[in-house]
């Protein structure tokens, strides 16, 4: 294993490199393809701190959104400051333009001490000559026994059509046939989820949860049931195997540890939030004023101060896993309408002051909605909810079952309610 403080992002000078005392690789699949965001980000970390427990990383594609020299300065900045052995790429189809500037040869293989990686580009969905001649070139090397060929776009399979063609798959066959009981595993990522397949008697390994969103890819494969992670490939016993490593939620906390940055990003997470709420106002003003263009500002700005405040929120966040999370928002609820808003609305009343009462025990009756619709919602396969309706006068919060004709805590019409409805995901 490499020491961090000397770990770099290799820029590939040669096709063949040896790499003596390598015995274990971690791989990680699309970390910047959606964007170089904190949030997203955040997982990219955490597959980087837990790759530390391997000897080499690699990142088979999507290092960047789009292959220009600011966001390969970006992720490669970021990559050595984290990593902790030193990390090889391999091109994915975001990966494009100055690509070779910074990260080297497109095709290359490295000769660990009793395995091999082989490194194809098929970025644009097709195999490239030099990468397909490297690849008989070194399965014919006799010291060569247990390989790994990666590439970014899948190969056909029995999960997903979103994957190179046919003929494709036939010249990358024909490259290997010949020494075909040597490859022990095909990897790829460009799939913003997981699956294992077995493809010409191999197995293929697809892996893209190490940055990117989680998506719905089949109806097998739902983003409900992938979590991000990392693979490790290791020696044991002289045979190449490999582990999934799922990836929490709080995969990254380095910087939740320093006091004084953590107490920083709490303020501004307060700060954002607290523009967040004061221009959605101003652009409620705007609108019912009539000035449209500016309630369209306003309502823009907002957001942007909200995805500030998620970003700065994301380092600190220490959520639990997500299928046993929604239940850990229900005390939080029930304290507050069974204890804080009742002890607040009688002290308002107490001394003179209605909107406050009238804002706390509108807020009170809410929040009991709330508990009680989080504990349905815990059971997250089951819950039945599909419309929900919120009244703008006071945040009170009714489902089809209850929703009323006005409000009944301030009295608002149903006209004026939103509405929050499931969304359903693109069939695949």
């Amino acid at each position: 294993m490499h020491n961090s403080e000397s770990a770099k992002m290799i820029n590939v000078q040669s096709s063949i490199i040896r790499l003596d005392g390598v015995h274990s690789m971690g791989v990680i699949g699309d970390p910047g393809c959606e964007g170089l965001g904190t949030y997203n980000m955040k997982v990219y970390a955490g597959a980087l701190e837990e790759s530390c427990k391997d000897d080499i990383t690699l990142i088979v594609g999507d290092l960047v959104p789009a292959g220009t020299k600011h966001y390969y300065r970006l992720i490669r900045e970021m990559t050595e400051t984290l990593a902790g052995n030193d990390v090889y790429s391999l091109r994915g189809n975001h990966d494009t333009g100055d690509y070779t500037e910074y990260f080297g040869q497109r095709n290359y293989a490295l000769l660990a001490e009793n395995f091999t990686v082989i490194v194809l580009d098929n970025a644009t969905r097709s195999f490239e000559e030099e990468g397909l001649a490297l690849l008989s070139e070194v399965l014919a090397m006799d010291e060569v026994q247990q390989v790994i060929i990666a590439f970014h776009i899948p190969v056909p399979n029995r999960f997903i059509l979103n994957c190179v063609s046919e003929e494709e798959f036939a010249r990358l066959r024909k490259a290997y046939s010949p020494w075909k009981n040597k490859v022990k595993y095909l990897l790829c990522g460009h799939v913003h989820s997981r699956f294992e397949d077995i493809v010409d008697g191999i197995p293929l390994i697809c892996t893209g949860g190490g940055g990117a969103m989680i998506e719905d890819v089949s109806k097998e494969i739902r983003a409900c049931d992938v979590e991000h992670h990392m693979i490790h490939f290791y020696e044991k016993d002289g045979i190449l195997n490999y582990r999934i490593a799922n990836l929490s939620e709080s995969c990254y906390g380095r910087e939740r540890e320093d006091a004084v940055l953590g107490q920083k990003l709490l303020e501004a997470v307060q700060g954002e939030l607290m523009a967040h709420f004061k221009y959605l106002m101003f652009a409620e003003r705007a609108k019912r004023r009539g000035f449209h263009k500016i309630a369209s500002l306003f309502r823009a700005l907002a957001a942007s101060e909200y995805y500030h405040a998620r970003n700065f929120y994301a380092i600190l966040e220490a959520p639990a896993p997500f299928l046993e999370s929604v239940e850990d928002y229900v005390p939080g609820e029930e304290f507050e309408y069974k204890h804080l808003y009742k002890m607040l609305t009688s002290y308002a009343r107490e001394h003179q002051h209605p909107l406050s009462a009238q804002a706390y025990a509108g807020a009170a009756m809410a929040e009991k909605e709330h508990a009680e619709l989080l504990k349905q919602a815990s059971e997250v396969e089951s819950f039945a909810q599909n419309t929900i309706y919120v009244c703008p006068i006071c945040g009170h919060v009714m489902t089809e079952e209850s929703v009323l004709e006005r409000c009944p805590v301030c009295g608002g019409p149903q006209k004026q309610y939103e509405v929050f409805e499931e969304e359903h995901s693109l069939e695949v």
